[in-house]
């Protein structure tokens, strides 16, 4: 980590702080619990606990890693479906290859994103690819589910190959942010992600000692998980760390998002990296059951009935 770096970050186009900037109060810290996914590869479970009406309209995130394998122990996830959201999977050490029932799929590695639109219904595998398995090696990465409202729900499946190279780079006043955006617009700036909920999405590299007043629209809500390091956020400096969840107060209390980096980090990471997201609430009701997240229980119960029928696609022969 860093995923996607520059050789001259002052070269950057910078975001400015407004004249007037005001930091949204920080309502709470949570610390993720510790889990397994798919196969049994680790995660960070960033949302447990977190009341969802300050996610909205986020479902769910984990942090993949930070895990350095040995040969033979890459794990990923077998075949499964989805429907009602999107899953934005952003690699920054190690591969993952994704394939699903709708023809989409690649290799995303080092800071490339996948964006998987599940919509009315599919069938997909991550996994790491067999090189991988048997090298073993450096994995981590963070998988974000997006709700879809109502009326985009049932949309035709669509996916989206992020190349590293195309996230939007920038930097801040003084040079000691590193800022990509993947997705929506920041002051501004726009990275290569097309959503169909309003969001934005960006990762943040903090030099030691440095603050970051990033400006931001006052009708999302505000979201900062710490991937690596320590530091703090707000106007009162909370202090975070890895694995940790900031939740941001509504835009009526401030116009940007206050971190600052701790002076010293740790041996393993010299910067503290963020994953700074948030959206236009949706404001619908939420009927979620494992991989399906609709409006009501009755569309719920139908996305079983569908996937059961086969109705999500068929996983191609070659598996």
């Amino acid at each position: 980590m860093p995923a996607v770096t520059t050789d001259n970050i002052l070269a950057l186009p910078r975001i400015e702080t407004p004249l007037t900037a005001t930091p949204r109060p920080v309502l709470a810290v949570s610390t993720a619990p510790t889990g397994y996914e798919g196969e049994g590869f680790p995660v960070r479970r960033a949302f447990a606990g977190v009341n969802p009406a300050y996610l909205d309209p986020f479902i769910h995130m984990d942090q993949m890693g930070e895990v350095d394998y040995a040969p033979g122990e890459p794990k990923g996830t077998p075949w499964h479906p989805h429907r009602g959201f999107e899953t934005v999977t952003y690699m920054i050490d190690g591969t993952f290859e994704h394939q699903d029932s709708n023809g989409g799929g690649g290799t995303i590695s080092n800071g490339d994103t996948q964006w998987m639109t599940a919509g009315s219904g599919i069938l997909h595998i991550e996994k790491p690819p067999e090189s991988l398995v048997q090298s073993g090696g450096l994995f981590h990465g963070m998988q974000l589910w997006v709700n879809l409202p109502g009326k985009d729900k049932l949309i035709a499946p669509r996916y989206q190959d992020i190349r590293g190279g195309e996230v939007k780079l920038l930097t801040n006043n003084d040079g000691g942010a590193l800022i990509r955006i993947i997705a929506g617009d920041v002051a501004g700036h726009h990275g290569p992600g097309s959503t169909h909920t309003p969001i934005a999405l960006s990762h943040v590299t903090l030099a030691p000692g440095a603050r970051l007043d990033l400006p931001w629209e006052p009708d999302f809500n505000a979201l900062i998980y710490v991937m690596a390091g320590k530091g703090t956020v707000g106007a009162d400096q909370r202090p975070i760390e890895t694995g940790q969840l900031a939740v941001f107060g509504p835009g009526s209390t401030g116009n940007v998002l206050s971190a600052t980096a701790s002076a010293s980090q740790d041996s393993h990471h010299e910067s503290l990296e963020l994953y700074i997201l948030g959206g236009r609430p949706i404001r619908e009701p939420v009927a979620m059951a494992g991989p399906f997240v609709m409006n009501t229980r009755a569309e719920v119960i139908q996305a079983f009935e569908d996937f059961q029928s086969g109705r999500f696609g068929r996983i191609p022969a070659a598996h």
